[in-house]
C-alpha cells in the first residue's frame, strides 16, 4: 500500500484545515487508517485512526472536538479535518496504514501500522 498525504499549510490559530491520504496498491484489503504527527525536536504521536468501516473513531485527548477523521473507500482516501488550530498543532502530519489491530485503543499504537506517507507539513503560527 501506498500513501500519499497533502493538505498541509501555513495557517492562523484558530483557522481550519483538512488533510487528505490517497492510498493506492494493494487497497482491497480492510486496514485501519490513521493520522500521527511529529512537532520539530518531539516523538511521533498519534492524532484519530479510523477503522475500515468507518464505524468506530479514535482520537488522542489533545484534538478531540477539534479535529475530525474520515474515510471514503470509493475513493481510498482518509481525511482529516482540523478546526480551531492551535500552534501547538504545528507538525509533520503522517496517514499510516494497519491490517490489525486488536481493539479500539490499539489504534492509536504505532507498532501496529504497517505502511506510512510522506507526510504533510502544518504550521499554525500564532
Amino acid at each position: 500500500v501506498q500513501l500519499q498525504a497533502s493538505g498541509g499549510g501555513l495557517v492562523q490559530a484558530g483557522a481550519s484545515l483538512r488533510l487528505s491520504c490517497a492510498a493506492s496498491g494493494r487497497t482491497g484489503s480492510r486496514y485501519v487508517l490513521g493520522w500521527f504527527r511529529q512537532a520539530p525536536g518531539k516523538e511521533r504521536e498519534f492524532v484519530a485512526a479510523v477503522t475500515w468501516s468507518g464505524a468506530t473513531t479514535y482520537y488522542a485527548d489533545s484534538v478531540k472536538g477539534r479535529f475530525t477523521i474520515s474515510r471514503d473507500n470509493a475513493k481510498n482516501t482518509v481525511y482529516l479535518e482540523m478546526n480551531s488550530l492551535k500552534p501547538e498543532d504545528t507538525a509533520v502530519y503522517y496517514c499510516g496504514a494497519a491490517y490489525y489491530v486488536p481493539n479500539t485503543q490499539s489504534m492509536g499504537a504505532m507498532d501496529y501500522y504497517d505502511y506510512w506517507g510522506q507526510g504533510t507539513l502544518v504550521t499554525v503560527s500564532s
